[in-house]
């Protein structure tokens, strides 16, 4: 660590010191800069051929979000990854997913939880929705020199906003360029390779106040139309029961459909399309 090691066995005086920050983040480019996934030297001209995370999802429903995810990761022309998770829980009531270069995505995600109960933990409260999506957007802000160089990660961040007047409006979405930028979306959105085709499906299913159920089956639909047109989305794989990750964010929490209920979602949706391909 930056701080040395001290023999005496006691803790630097950075972690006693008062940093005058909440941010865990911020804490570690004083204590500890070369942990962060933005600090870290490449060699110039860095264009290794890495693992990459593919397609997710997110729309909004009467109760609150749904997120979905593929389950391939892809190297080049390779599969390197058939059964890769990219949605996570951030915290209690909201999620985030990840595409771009996965060891870097899912790192960030677990800096990025912890950020989250590190500030609830300093100030006794929670972080208001909109100041959780400020706090993901700094962390891909930092990882600007990472992504010019190859390493680029671009998440996208859903949840169930606890201080919203309107509860049938709860639900949030939100959106991330590659240097940080943040964007509210209304209704859906999709990011990585397959997001296109994704998109596109939500576009013509989509309808606000739709019910749990509806939603969650719309989002496989989607991500079901992208593996049909995108190499590297990985479709739902019923013989190695390899099926997407789903999870909610309501008022009572984050919650991810077990293995059970996205496979049984998913081969309703692969039923259908024996009769009708084109969805």
């Amino acid at each position: 660590m930056a701080t040395g090691f001290d023999p005496s066995g006691r803790l630097p005086a950075v972690f006693t010191g008062n940093t005058g920050t909440s941010s865990f983040t911020d804490f570690l480019s004083v204590a500890a800069p070369e942990l962060l996934p933005g600090r870290r030297a490449l060699p110039p001209g860095f264009t290794a051929d890495l693992t990459h995370g593919t397609t997710i999802v997110s729309l909004t429903y009467a109760d609150g979000v749904i997120m979905a995810g593929d389950r391939r990761a892809t190297m080049g022309n390779l599969v390197a990854n058939r059964d890769i998770e990219k949605v996570y829980a951030a915290d209690p009531y909201s999620l985030v997913g990840v595409a771009g270069t996965a060891g870097v995505g899912i790192e960030l995600i677990r800096l990025y939880q912890v950020e989250l109960e590190h500030y609830e933990k300093i100030e006794g409260t929670m972080l208001s929705l909109d100041g959780k999506a400020n706090r993901l957007a700094t962390m891909i802000r930092n990882n600007l020199p990472a992504a010019m160089q190859g390493l680029a990660v671009v998440p996208i961040y859903a949840g169930y906003d606890l201080d919203a007047a309107d509860r049938t409006r709860a639900g949030r979405l939100f959106s991330f360029d590659v240097a940080g930028g943040i964007y509210e979306e209304t209704g859906y959105d999709g990011i990585g390779s397959g997001s296109l085709f994704a998109k596109s499906a939500l576009k013509k299913r989509y309808r606000p106040g739709m019910a749990r159920d509806e939603a969650i089956r719309i989002a496989v639909e989607s991500l079901y139309d992208a593996a049909d047109d995108d190499t590297a989305t990985g479709g739902p794989d019923p013989i190695r029961k390899i099926y997407p990750i789903i999870m909610s964010a309501t008022a009572d929490g984050a919650v991810r459909l077990t293995d059970e209920e996205s496979g049984a979602v998913s081969e309703a949706v692969i039923a259908a399309r024996r009769d009708q391909p084109g969805g």
